[in-house]
């Protein structure tokens, strides 16, 4: 039964997007100028070295993180998958992310996901734990007891009125640290899908209505202050868990605004043997829609680089 509903879910987004233009990464424009004026910075390297420079790109962790602020980091850990199979984030990004919160003073970062496989088995096997082991006041934990969530309201939801979230996201700096890889149900997941591991009933997104909808109003109410994606692997079929086909595209996509992180990662690999742009992704362009962040490519300054 999973295994139709992936493909089914796989061919309709195939089917959807099939009417528009192709583009790729190397279609992508390419600003150089001074970090506070490029909306997104593009670096390619290894996970670490390009982590850090695509933070220094963007003007440097300071400018996000002030010394004594909670801080919250939320990689995609949901899977117990090791890091080759690109279903979590790489653990020498998230380490380099919350290294540089502890450089600038932060007084305490929580590596949080609500994992969708036994808990321990996630922290042990994405290699996240042991990589962020000796970061002083750098705790990474899995969360799966409700008392951990608190219910607030969504003002401008269309499907979603209300939805309980991680009481640690009160008061605290968000900064989403999201993997590449395919979706049986939205066709990737990205930054925006990946909030979805900071809530607790994930299964109204599934069940009671349009999930793409559903993921537009979260991203309404949950905003991180920094989105710095993954890619330095793309699960490109097999999505969200694998296995499936792998790329390595050795990239890191960092900016402020969710949904051009999430359409530019959108182009950079193909995905299920096709490119795609990010208005063809459907909870990306409704998020567009409800003033969420800007979804053209083009129209954005990129600073890129090479760690």
């Amino acid at each position: 039964m999973a295994g139709d509903t992936r493909d089914i879910s796989r061919r309709q987004f195939l089917k959807a997007t099939a009417a528009g233009v192709t583009i790729g990464l190397a279609g992508y424009p390419a600003y150089l100028g001074a970090a506070e004026e490029a909306d997104l910075a593009v670096i390619s390297g290894e996970p670490a070295a390009a982590t850090r420079k695509a933070l220094e790109t963007l003007g440097g962790i300071g400018r996000f993180v002030k010394k004594g602020q909670r801080v919250v980091i939320k990689p995609n850990m949901s899977f117990a998958r090791t890091p080759e199979y690109a279903a979590t984030t790489h653990p020498l990004v998230v380490f380099a992310v919350a290294q540089a919160c502890t450089e600038a003073g932060a007084g305490e970062v929580l590596v949080l996901d609500y994992t969708l496989q036994r808990a321990e088995l996630c922290l042990e096997r994405t290699g996240i734990r042991e990589a962020c082991r000796n970061l002083r006041g750098v705790h990474v934990l899995a969360v799966q007891e409700r008392k951990f969530f608190r219910e607030i309201r969504v003002p401008r939801g269309k499907v979603l009125e209300r939805v309980e979230i991680m009481k640690d996201l009160i008061d605290s700096v968000l900064i989403n640290v999201p993997v590449a890889k395919s979706h049986s149900s939205t066709g990737v997941s990205l930054g925006l899908k990946g909030l979805m591991g900071l809530i607790w009933d994930r299964g109204i997104f599934h069940y009671q209505f349009n999930i793409n909808q559903g993921i537009a109003d979260l991203a309404t109410v949950i905003k991180p202050q920094l989105t710095v994606l993954d890619a330095t692997r793309a699960l490109i079929t097999g999505g969200p868990g694998g296995p499936g086909e792998v790329r390595k595209p050795n990239l890191i996509v960092a900016g402020v605004d969710p949904v051009a992180v999430d359409s530019y990662g959108v182009g950079i690999v193909p995905w299920y043997g096709q490119n795609f742009q990010g208005r063809q992704v459907e909870h990306l362009l409704m998020a567009h829609q409800r003033g969420v962040g800007k979804i053209d490519v083009e129209k954005l300054k990129i600073a890129k680089g090479t760690a």
